[in-house]
């Protein structure tokens, strides 16, 4: 929706998210840039879409929504025509007993518009306001089950036992691959998939997604399309499709409910063919807050006081998939100011900042992270990002850096926080440069969120209770009397919502766990998304000490126990305390 700059001033001014000689300064540079008001304001990152039109139905006292497609009755959705529906950016999203129909538009200020509507579907109807991009993606329910769709193109396809040769008309823009290779990834960004899996098999090809971390096959498509469905997503990616005897990496992009998804494309040859895996990004996603990835409390208030310190190094530590580029996104984009320089190195980018200049590593070409960060040096930033620390050439210059003042982010496989700091002396970093440089160093690990319509309390036995403190390597000290204290805080800074405390003085009241048999498509086996557990390790006296004297990571980490530090475990307990997340979860990721 298009807001006029004149109630734009008014809408930051209430929210108080601009002064007035703010505001001048965002009315110049729209003009200066020849854009709107609004659209400047959302550059700026003076706030973000969905806030602005929260603002304004607040203002025009029109009431807001958020759609989820699932939700909306097939019947309900058909009041309106795709085609209408589509030309107006509304639907009707619930039809009450007494028949009042609930309509959400971009734009209800659209008069033209909501008069037409109101002859469609009639005068007993009550307007709401939602995005954009939330009304985008509430109108892909109308394509109905993409899976169904899936199926029977397969049939066609299984019906067909011509021999593997593949022609040109196979790979054409309407052939029936193509719609397979379409509908596949349709159906992986309706199921909320990060990565697709197409693996060739003796006898099939097996469909695989990985969802929440987890990888689940989802479908078997005929044999005799492997190789056509190959070809298909190597011209897409701008692979070369004669070439099955080395690996190669693509990258293209597609536009599904709205949205735009960047593919990357990854193939490698196995015993029965070529395997292809496509990451999918949404680059339409804006960072989210530290607090909504699963920071708080003692954690969020050191790492916030770390990341803008004027130099030193910040590093974020945990296997692959544990989380550590979506950490770094948030912190870049908090950082992210037109008076601050910030450059990257990464392989590969995989979350686009406006405002940031970012390079990919080529290794064929000589831009090696070492490289990269050389010349990042010279193009005078204020903070850097290296993608990974891999070897002690890079983390050596990543010290320099810091010494010079830079503040320095970077990823580093180890299993928690305080083994960082030994492997750094493992690099050739003396102890003296880590003690000095190092602001904090961040563990961490993805669980799967519960799904609050599909979790249920129980209440564990004494001995189950013995085991957690077993399995939780809770500290001398920290009985469930400390628990409950680290539970309420969390409660208090909404860590939860208004789930109930789980834990009193003398033991854990209930836990939480998934009801497998609850039915929904967007919850898998009781889950939906994923949460964050950390352990923010700060750099104290008494740990530079500790690394001066090239102390254990046990003694560094019993050290930063006594100071405050949750461990990940503890961290990831209170989660499945508050109904984030189970036990069982966090043991999975956790265990070393």
């Amino acid at each position: 929706m298009r807001i006029s700059d004149t109630i734009l001033e008014t809408l930051l001014g209430r929210a108080s998210l601009a002064t007035p000689e703010q505001v001048t300064s965002l009315k110049e540079e729209a003009a200066r840039s020849k854009r709107t008001l609004q659209d400047t304001v959302i550059d700026q990152r003076v706030t973000d879409e969905k806030t602005l039109i929260q603002l304004f139905a607040d203002y025009a006292s029109i009431p807001y929504v958020e759609l989820d497609a699932l939700n909306i009755p097939k019947d309900v959705l058909a009041l309106i025509p795709e085609r209408i529906a589509r030309q107006y950016n509304a639907i009707i999203f619930k039809v009450d007993e007494d028949g009042v129909r609930h309509l959400a538009m971009e734009d209800p200020d659209d008069v033209q518009a909501v008069n037409f509507l109101q002859k469609e579907i009639g005068l007993n109807s009550r307007i709401y306001i939602a995005t954009r991009e939330n009304i985008l993606g509430a109108l892909e329910a109308y394509r109905g089950d993409v899976n169904q769709e899936l199926n029977e193109v397969i049939d066609i396809q299984r019906e067909d036992k011509s021999d593997s040769t593949v022609s040109e008309q196979d790979i054409a823009e309407d052939s029936p691959i193509a719609q397979t290779v379409n509908l596949l990834l349709e159906y992986a960004i309706r199921s909320h998939a990060s990565d697709v899996h197409i693996e060739p098999r003796e006898e099939f090809v097996q469909i695989r997604y990985r969802v929440d971390g987890i990888l689940k096959e989802v479908n078997r498509l005929p044999r005799n399309v492997l190789g056509a469905l190959i070809s298909r997503i190597k011209i897409l990616a701008n692979l070369k499709i004669d070439e099955r005897r080395v690996p190669q990496d693509g990258r293209f992009k597609i536009k599904v409910g709205g949205k735009q998804y960047a593919l990357r494309v990854s193939s490698l040859p196995i015993a029965d063919g070529e395997k292809i895996v496509m990451r999918i990004l949404d680059e339409s996603n804006e960072a989210v807050s530290l607090e909504s990835l699963g920071y708080w409390g003692l954690a969020l208030k050191n790492l916030q006081r770390a990341m803008i310190e004027p130099n030193g190094i910040v590093l974020m530590t945990g296997p692959t998939g544990s989380g550590k580029s979506t950490s770094l996104f948030s912190i870049l984009t908090i950082l992210n100011h037109p008076d601050v320089n910030i450059s990257t190195i990464e392989d590969p980018v995989e979350y686009k900042i406006l405002g940031v200049n970012q390079t990919q590593t080529n290794a064929k070409a000589g831009m090696t992270f070492t490289a990269g960060l050389r010349a990042l040096l010279r193009q005078d930033p204020n903070i850097i990002m290296v993608g990974e620390v891999r070897d002690g050439e890079t983390a050596n210059l990543a010290v320099q850096a810091a010494l010079t003042g830079h503040m320095v982010f970077s990823t580093l496989h180890t299993n928690n926080a305080a083994t960082t700091l030994p492997r750094l002396l493992d690099m050739q970093i003396e102890p003296f440069l880590i003690a000095s440089t190092i602001r904090a160093v961040v563990g961490q690990r993805l669980v799967r969120r519960l799904h609050e319509g599909s979790r249920e309390s129980f209440v564990p036995t004494p001995e189950e209770q013995k085991e957690i403190i077993k399995l939780f390597g809770l500290q001398p000290g920290q009985d469930f009397k400390t628990i409950h204290e680290l539970e309420k805080k969390a409660a208090a800074e909404g860590l939860g919502g208004d789930t109930p405390l789980s834990t009193d003085e003398t033991g854990i009241k209930s836990l939480w766990r998934a009801n497998k048999a609850f039915n929904d498509d967007e919850a898998q086996e009781g889950y939906k998304g994923r949460i964050g557990i950390y352990e923010v390790l700060s750099n104290s006296d008494a740990i530079k000490n500790l690394i001066m004297a090239r102390a254990s990571s046990d003694q560094i980490q019993q050290q930063a126990i006594s100071e405050g530090m949750m461990t990940m475990q503890i961290d990831g307990l209170i989660k499945a305390l508050r109904g984030e997340t189970t036990i069982e979860e966090v043991l999975r990721v956790s265990r070393d």
